[in-house]
């Protein structure tokens, strides 16, 4: 099985939790532990934002910020199985794996200017703060920014903002984890293959010669 819990329950470094059958779909056979425990969170986050709350359809453009992480590259990757035009942002380092992932474009956040675009139809904010606010600005009338960094700040002239919070889904798990096994959709889990491996990478503070460093990602 896979899934996630409700947010009230948490439990993700518990031994054991307690999760409702609702909340859970069956992990097929021939997709692995890593794999599955990388899609629920960013897959159902790029569903749900794509098509619940984004409505997108064929012919529409996306912007997908952080489009080589692990959300982004699954709104890519599902934005361009739809039929959508993206446009995928991050730092220069990132260029060719957005590109990989399916972006059409890529715009160096730190270097290229977002009004350059001229306008999208819908906007996939991951980062919030100014880029959000520019991003707004951006939209084409009728578009719609969807956020999953808390209260929207900024919002679009003639469109929709929604911020909202990922539902546990088995019938979109589902569509997710048949996309994996039919080459569709392939995972953002980098080199992170075993729990040996994941835990220094999540962990975000280090022991080094008797202290302890602590390390703030961004």
């Amino acid at each position: 099985m896979f899934g996630i819990t409700d947010w009230h329950r948490d439990g993700t470094l518990a031994e054991y939790a307690a999760v409702e059958a609702r909340n859970l779909a069956p992990l097929p056979g021939n997709v692995d532990f890593t794999v599955g425990a990388s899609l629920p969170i960013s897959g159902l986050t790029a569903w749900q934002g794509l098509f619940q709350h984004g409505r997108l359809q064929a012919g529409q453009s996306v912007l997908a910020h952080g489009a080589a992480g692990a959300v982004g590259s699954v709104v890519t990757q599902l934005a361009r199985e739809f039929g959508a035009y993206v446009i995928g942002t991050g730092r220069a380092a990132d260029r060719q794996a957005a590109l990989d992932f399916g972006a059409n474009e890529f715009l160096d956040l730190d270097h290229e200017d977002l009004d350059d675009i001229g306008g999208v139809d819908l906007v996939f904010d991951v980062i919030g703060g100014d880029i959000q606010r520019r991003s707004a600005s951006i939209i084409r009338p009728g578009g719609t920014l969807v956020s999953v960094v808390g209260p929207v700040e900024a919002r679009p002239v003639d469109g929709l903002a929604v911020d909202f919070v990922v539902e546990s889904v088995p019938s979109q798990l589902m569509e997710i984890v048949d996309r994996v096994r039919d080459g569709r959709l392939r995972t953002h889990i980098g080199t992170v293959a075993t729990l040996d491996d994941a835990i220094p990478a999540l962990n975000p503070t280090e022991r080094r010669k008797g202290k302890t460093v602590i390390r703030v990602r961004p």
